[in-house]
């Protein structure tokens, strides 16, 4: 049976590790957000934080 937090996990995972690499190359300038802050580095963290959250709850809820 396939959980529905497993794809679910791995999207946010994969798009958020995209966003943290994209805000990574880009500096700090991209995104414009405030004092310097790379707003790109923060919301790609918080969206890989998330789906592993899913995916730990995936596997966590399995029972064999």
């Amino acid at each position: 049976m396939l959980d529905i937090r497993i794809p679910i996990g791995s999207l946010f995972v994969l798009i958020g590790a995209l966003l943290v690499g994209y805000g990574l190359a880009a500096g700090t300038g991209a995104g414009g957000g405030s004092a310097g802050l790379g707003i790109d580095i923060l919301w790609g963290s918080v969206m890989t934080a998330f789906g592993a959250l899913f995916l730990y709850a995936a596997t966590r809820g399995r029972s064999p």
